[in-house]
């Protein structure tokens, strides 16, 4: 009551120090005992957690709004699964889109300074997906090749397929096999996954013809 309260510095059940913001011992055991929404319900999300278990749902839940995929810009759009292709094509005008499972990806002027984003589309199988080779300075002088795909789609709709990179040259060639990442998990998460091919700049100057860069990107359904 009010007036034992003010003759106590600690808690008589945690022994915590009692403090103005009070912990309500009786609500936090009804809250442990009781399920809530993720906050995404009204987008599709139907799993119900307990109250702890809220935060670290809801920062990897699939029916999170998506943010703009595009690379190297400073777009702050946020919208729906079934938006992002539409804000792409507006937004984004410069970026192609290839159809067919198999396409070459040619990224132009490799040798521009700085750190450089090429992006295009591919279109197959129903999907969408986001074809990128990324140019970033890793130290002084010296420069990284990132090339990755994404699927403008969920985690589990990637899991659905794989892709594979190639680099032809007359007498080289470099092969990389993976499955796509989701959007959700944009360029720099599949970066830092190592989800991509990587290559050096000498390495791309030995498949490049005139500076401009050439892969050969096939996407495949995985067998079920």
């Amino acid at each position: 009551c009010k007036q034992c309260r003010q003759q106590l510095s600690l808690c008589p059940t945690c022994r915590g120090s009692l403090t103005p913001n009070i912990r309500n011992l009786a609500m936090e055991k009804v809250a442990s005992a009781v399920l809530f929404p993720c906050k995404y319900a009204t987008t599709g999300c139907s799993l119900t957690l307990h109250h702890t278990e809220k935060p670290k749902h809801e920062a990897i839940c699939e029916y999170r709004p998506y943010s703009c995929p595009c690379p190297g810009t400073s777009c702050d759009w946020e919208g729906s699964l079934e938006a992002v292709m539409s804000h792409l094509m507006h937004a984004h005008k410069s970026i192609t889109t290839l159809q067919g499972e198999d396409i070459i990806f040619l990224a132009t002027d490799i040798n521009l300074p700085g750190a450089v984003d090429w992006v295009m589309m591919q279109s197959c199988f129903g999907h969408h997906f986001m074809l990128v080779l990324k140019k970033q300075e890793k130290c002084e002088g010296h420069q990284q090749f990132f090339a990755t795909v994404l699927l403008i789609g969920t985690r589990k709709q990637a899991e659905n397929f794989q892709y594979r990179l190639e680099l032809h040259g007359s007498c080289h060639r470099l092969t990389w096999e993976a499955s796509p990442c989701s959007i959700h998990d944009s360029v720099s998460v599949a970066i830092s996954n190592s989800n991509c091919l990587v290559f050096d700049t000498a390495t791309a100057h030995l498949f490049a013809d005139n500076g401009n860069l050439g892969i050969n990107v096939t996407i495949s359904m995985c067998c079920p």
